[in-house]
């Protein structure tokens, strides 16, 4: 009875990834077929221009604020009608820094305001609201504070909502600041432009529900207020506002060709815990949202591509799941006769998407690949991190916006503490089970060794990579905590 109990678990848990798998299948057709287009471009004439506020929410940011107001201040677009909020919740001496630049660029003649709140209530989304709540501007950009317009960003996606008043957003591309940092970094990068080349172009061409990415995009004021604001009740309050924005008849564009770069997070810790928040905040979306889409007029594909969508993080507790299960079905030689062939088949799509993106955009593209053992490594060693945030999000608990340290050019210099991870020590013990699971599919299941090594592998590599940082940060002179405070050596 429980072999039989456990089996059907497991089967269950296969065919979801297997669902999840070939819906990345769908979207690299889609791309395949819309590669070649674009959209046309469009320029109206400089008297159409429409008044722009580009809000700049930052939180304790000391070493990449000034580079941040640098590059919006050398904006393209006219000044009459541009105008820029940093939004500061900062605890630490980042309020200074941003506000003796502030005094600099508008004595320059730009048009900014420095807006300090008493509290950080609602985190992101809180700041995103009170600054909306002091603009009159027909359109919003919001850009984080490890993101770098160039001069052109505005005049290139404006334009596309001035032609269409249907449009109630525009997201531009991600690139890297610091793709070739670390090998993290460099898994990084080819995990953000399978997303970006080929899951969200996808998604825009063929006029599915897609997502505004929290930053790099401009926002029609009126589509949020339609929408109903800014809602600090999720951790992603930008997928929260997207999916809101489209029910209530808003359409979104994507524009692949328009690039923002943005600095890439070093570390392992703070890695995990911008994938932790992304989960989370994801988990608490579907659950939603989930009601409201059913309940809408799209399409069936359209609802299940949504769906998905809004699932990307679910495939990390049915990954975990599938290996606990596997050294005791092993045992009781529970795999030797079940229907897995389909799940390896599907199993392709991820990799051929990082595959097509690399090739898509850099000319180097089999050396970027060399990173792909790292993006294996990360992509599946974090799954017991993002299994407890979809936990987390699933049983209601709301959470804490924990922002993803910046380093800027101190990289290698002074830097904000991370936390300890204790994670870490739960993840080489699940290298250590796979590597168990290993030994036994050896003995009575070999064609099982790849997918078992591939999981000790990348817990083995989490964890290491986890553990050492934790080292680092205890042995260090000093550093700041995520509020500002100093932290003397322990």
């Amino acid at each position: 009875m429980i072999l039989a109990l456990l089996t059907f678990v497991y089967l269950i848990c296969a065919a979801l990834l297997t669902i999840y798998a070939v819906s990345e299948l769908i979207l690299l057709f889609i791309y395949w077929r819309w590669r070649g287009s674009r959209q046309p471009a469009i320029r109206p004439r400089v008297d159409d221009w429409p008044s722009v506020t580009v809000q700049l929410p930052i939180y304790n940011e000391r070493y990449v604020v000034e580079r941040l107001l640098e590059a919006v201040a050398h904006l393209d677009y006219p000044r009459d009608r541009l105008a820029v909020q940093v939004l500061d919740d900062s605890t630490d001496d980042t309020a200074d820094i941003a506000a003796a630049a502030v005094r600099r660029w508008r004595a320059a003649g730009l048009r900014i305001e420095h807006l300090r709140r008493g509290s950080r209530q609602g985190f992101k989304a809180g700041a995103l609201a009170a600054g909306l709540a002091r603009t009159t501007s027909d359109l919003v950009a919001v850009l984080d504070a490890d993101f770098v317009p160039p001069s052109d960003f505005l005049k290139c996606i404006v334009p596309y909502l001035v032609a269409d008043p249907g449009l109630g957003m525009v997201q531009a591309r991600w690139g890297h600041l610091n793709p070739f940092h670390n090998l993290l970094t460099l898994g990084q990068t080819l995990a953000l432009d399978g997303h970006f080349v080929v899951e969200q172009t996808a998604r825009s061409r063929a006029g599915w529900l897609m997502s505004f990415n929290g930053s790099g995009g401009v926002w029609r004021t009126r589509c949020i207020h339609d929408a109903g604001g800014w809602r600090d009740d999720t951790l992603t309050e930008d997928l929260d506002l997207s999916y809101r924005a489209q029910l209530a008849g808003w359409r979104f564009l994507y524009l692949p060709e328009v690039v923002i770069p943005a600095e890439l997070p070093p570390y392992m810790t703070a890695y995990k815990q911008q994938q932790a928040r992304w989960a989370q905040g994801s988990t608490q979306c579907l659950l939603r949202i989930l009601g409201p889409l059913w309940r809408s007029r799209y399409p069936l594909i359209q609802r299940v591509m949504a769906t998905l969508h809004l699932c990307q993080y679910l495939p990390h507790p049915l990954m975990l799941a599938l290996l606990l299960l596997t050294p005791p079905l092993l045992i009781a030689h529970g795999l030797e006769r079940l229907p897995l062939s389909l799940l390896g088949l599907a199993g392709l799509g991820p990799p051929a998407v990082y595959i097509v993106s690399q090739r898509a955009l850099y000319p180097d593209w089999p050396r970027r690949l060399l990173g792909f053992p790292v993006l294996l490594a990360i992509g599946t060693g974090i799954a017991w991190n993002n299994t407890c945030a979809v936990i987390g999000g699933l049983v209601g608990f709301k959470g804490s916006f924990h922002r993803t340290p910046k380093v800027g050019r101190a990289a290698r210099g002074a830097r904000y503490a991370l936390p300890r991870d204790p994670n870490a020590w739960v993840e080489a013990g699940l290298a250590l089970y796979a590597l168990l699971g290993l030994w036994l599919a050896g003995r009575a299941n070999p064609p099982l060794i790849p997918y078992l090594a591939v999981y000790s592998f990348a817990f083995g590599v989490v964890a290491l990579w986890s553990l050492s940082e934790n080292w680092r940060e205890s042995s260090k002179v000093r550093g700041y905590d995520e509020t500002g405070r100093s932290v003397p050596a322990n």
